[in-house]
């Protein structure tokens, strides 16, 4: 335990207010956290733990739940009724943080049963891919990362137990995956500090044969992997709590989205027989979709480079409507590194957010792209490019770029406060919020071409909406009412009109993930009440300043982001 403890909550106040204590014990708080999950930290940008991994041992993972024991005692202390409406969001953010952290570590201990959380692939990637700091640096963290692999996968051996197959399925390919990253991306870092070559090289030899031989075990455990992945009706009511940081139930979040899920229906539907130039018909959305993707076929070869002139011109639009004030953030839209794949089909990842000023910058946002799998069959990829057609991919952009998640992330890395609570810890009920109200938002909008362009951007985007709605509803009813992967994959393919290959993933994820396929359906109707609300508060308030302002503030979660515009 590090010498942070005990000494989390005696903080000899210098103020005769509550703040300047409060805002002592938050960073303590926070140099506890991050100290105890080093891989966090590398992702945040915090580089001082990135030489080493998280201990995950059963002795490790009790010290870790002292010490939140200990934060959460000291964040009980503080007086919040004095303090100002910023320092006291960031007192409950952080309270509810360590809360959720201490009853993952205690309760759910996911350590025991999900093979993902000991792979060291999350505290390599960055040290490996992100252009930040003295390449130097990096690599001799990199090395006493690398060197610590076999002692990471031994304590897994040893503490995993009761594994589901899903889960032991996806390990053993990230394993892989990892092992080919280091093929591909160590040579062009090595070739910037040349003199490091042998001691990183032994380092990833070592690395490499434990990962060789942890895919092995996995393998073995591959028959008796039969647990069931499912968090169950107690276990799933409390994640979702501490995920939304809301009081809405699994029952009451099921009966909305099912209420929804009807509402889009109809908006999808009419939008279809209005591009058909046909009335309403069985089947008529479906074939509409067909259609548009068979307009602006994708492979392969072609996802990136549509990707790149897609965001540009979302970019150039953007600005043109003047919906939000565009910061200039170099991007590299770049192919998924297979250590990554396996829950998501993209992701937006920018620089830490407490990443320290550098005379380089802080080096561009990855805008990652999964590719098909080589061991896919024809049939499935040609179905998951039907899925992400041309104009899909505009809808996925906006989504993930442009004004999704890249640009409200470059806002959010702007904001500056009493102390790191909002930088350390976003909301993905407000991120994932935004960046559906983005899709949203430029859809309405339209990209300034053909009407017929802008009617199928809409239906794409209902089709999404289709998506995030379906989500929520398999997110409670896989993990609190038993769903079939019969039933889900019927679901999604009859009313939200996915693909085969689409469905199949989701319902991976589904298992794989829980209450995070919620933050979808749930922060877009947060997000776009707030903005409702703040355009009513201030009418004649213009467009842009208004998403400016939601933007203002990091990432909280939305009830908290109500107190700071004075909505709540």
């Amino acid at each position: 335990m590090g010498p942070w403890c005990g000494t989390i909550g005696a903080v000899t106040p210098t103020d005769p207010t509550e703040t300047p204590r409060f805002r002592q014990i938050a960073e303590r708080v926070l140099d506890a956290l991050l100290e105890s999950a080093p891989e966090e930290a590398t992702q945040l940008g915090d580089h001082r733990f990135d030489d080493r991994f998280a201990d995950l041992s059963e002795q490790g993972v009790r010290e870790r739940a002292s010490v939140l024991h200990e934060a959460l005692s000291a964040l009980d202390e503080v007086d919040d009724t004095v303090l100002g409406d910023g320092d006291g969001v960031d007192l409950e953010i952080l309270r509810t943080v360590v809360a959720r952290e201490l009853w993952s570590a205690t309760q759910l201990r996911p350590h025991e049963r999900d093979p993902l959380r000991h792979l060291p692939g999350e505290g390599i990637y960055p040290l490996l891919v992100r252009e930040i700091g003295e390449p130097g640096d990096r690599l001799r963290a990199l090395a006493a990362r690398l060197d610590a692999v076999p002692a990471r996968l031994e304590t897994a051996r040893r503490v995993l137990h009761d594994m589901a197959r899903v889960h032991v399925e996806t390990a053993i390919g990230q394993a892989q995956g990892l092992i080919g990253m280091l093929d591909d991306e160590l040579p062009a870092l090595l070739a910037k500090e040349p003199a490091l070559a042998g001691e990183v090289g032994a380092a990833r030899g070592v690395a490499v044969r434990a990962l060789e031989r942890h895919v092995a075990w996995l393998r073995e455990q591959l028959p008796e992997a039969t647990a069931d992945p499912r968090l169950g009706a107690e276990n799933y009511a409390a994640r979702l709590w501490y995920t939304l940081d809301t009081e809405i139930t699994p029952d009451a979040l099921l009966t909305r989205a099912e209420c929804d899920l009807q509402a889009v229906e109809e908006q999808i539907a009419e939008f279809a027989s209005r591009l058909d130039r046909r009335p309403v018909y069985a089947g008529q959305v479906r074939a509409v979709l067909g259609r548009l993707a068979a307009e602006e076929p994708v492979d392969d070869t072609t996802i990136l480079g549509l990707c790149e002139r897609t965001l540009d011109r979302l970019t150039a639009r953007v600005r043109e409507l003047d919906l939000v004030t565009v910061p200039d953030v170099p991007v590299r839209i770049a192919v998924m590194p297979p250590s990554r794949r396996g829950v998501a089909v993209a992701y937006c990842d920018p620089p830490g957010p407490l990443e320290p000023p550098a005379a380089q910058g802080p080096g561009p946002t990855l805008f990652a792209v999964s590719p098909t799998p080589p061991d896919w069959s024809p049939e499935r990829v040609a179905s998951f490019y039907r899925e992400y057609n041309g104009h899909m991919l505009r809808t996925l952009v906006a989504h993930e770029a442009m004004p999704g998640h890249l640009l409200q992330l470059a806002h959010a890395a702007g904001y500056r406060a009493g102390t790191r609570v909002r930088a350390a810890t976003l909301s993905q009920v407000f991120v994932e919020g935004w960046a559906v109200y983005a899709e949203e938002l430029l859809a309405q909008a339209g990209l300034g071409g053909s009407a017929a362009e802008d009617d199928a951007l809409r239906v794409q985007q209902l089709k999404m909406q289709l998506r995030s709605t379906i989500n929520a509803i398999l997110d409670v009813r896989v993990h609190a009412r038993g769903m079939t992967e019969d039933e889900a994959l019927t679901l999604m393919r009859e009313r939200g009109h996915q693909e085969e290959g689409e469905a199949v993933g989701k319902w991976r994820r589904a298992l794989l993930t829980s209450a995070q396929l919620s933050t979808y359906y749930v922060g877009y109707h947060a997000v776009r009440t707030v903005v409702d609300d703040l355009h009513s508060a201030e009418p004649f308030t213009g467009r842009r300043d208004v998403h400016d302002r939601v933007l203002s503030f990091g990432s909280p979660p939305p009830r908290h982001l109500r107190t700071l515009l004075g909505l709540a």
